[in-house]
């Protein structure tokens, strides 16, 4: 019985985290954030490595990346340490077409409004309001193998978080501008920038938190043999 009450306390945790896009001002105290990391960083990693590194802002430092993350959108070009995807094709492409339509639903962004949909593009900027951001990045010399164990540690941190009392949005966006991020909290060249978190308190009546993704039938990912 214990073992089936750990699984489904787990499979819960898992169902209350989503990708939140609206935060309430409120800051989240210190030793919270500390326990967060504190947590993910139980994770395992090839040869013990941890590569993970992280920064996290609070009050004017959030502030203060939120405008170099909107400067950069207008005016910097696209320059991640790590290649975004080319395209994305077949059942990826519509997986990903349908969070996007289901996120554009909630918000209210009509089909072919251009407009409406580039100002919710530019929420990732500013950190869709959150109070908080964590910056991930990972020693170089460690290719793909510390990416790999930086994206553990980055659900880690979400479900942490979660179990907290505390939402929050992995963003690839931020890193797409790695050069500014890279600039504005001095960090090595030596590392690789993979991806901000931003984290806080949800705003449960934001239209963006009105939806959740749905997940792959397990045939569909799974080969039992």
């Amino acid at each position: 019985m214990t073992e089936k009450a750990d699984i489904e306390q787990f499979q819960a945790l898992l169902r209350a985290r989503h990708s939140c896009r609206g935060f309430l001002p409120k800051a989240v105290p210190d030793q919270v954030i500390k326990d967060i990391v504190k947590t993910a960083q139980l994770v395992p990693s090839w040869c013990n490595a941890q590569p993970w590194q992280v920064i996290v802002t609070r009050g004017a430092e959030t502030e203060a990346f939120r405008g170099v993350m909107k400067q950069a959108m207008e005016t910097a070009s696209l320059n991640p340490d790590i290649p975004f995807p080319q395209h994305y094709e077949g059942v990826y492409r519509d997986r990903r077409s349908a969070c996007g339509w289901q996120l554009y639903e909630a918000t209210g962004v009509a089909k072919g409004d251009r407009e409406a949909s580039a100002r919710q593009m530019a929420r990732n900027f500013d950190l869709f309001g959150a109070p908080h951001v964590a910056i991930i990045t990972t020693e170089a010399k460690l290719g793909s193998y510390g990416v790999l164990d930086c994206g553990a540690f980055v659900s880690a941190f979400m479900l942490a978080a979660a179990a907290s009392g505390v939402a929050s949005i992995a963003q690839a966006a931020i890193a797409g501008y790695s050069d500014e991020v890279r600039a504005h909290f001095g960090i090595p060249e030596g590392r690789h920038i993979l991806c901000g978190i931003s984290f806080g308190f949800e705003d449960a009546a934001h239209p963006a938190n009105g939806f959740r993704t749905v997940r792959a039938n397990l045939d569909e990912v799974l080969d039992l043999r």
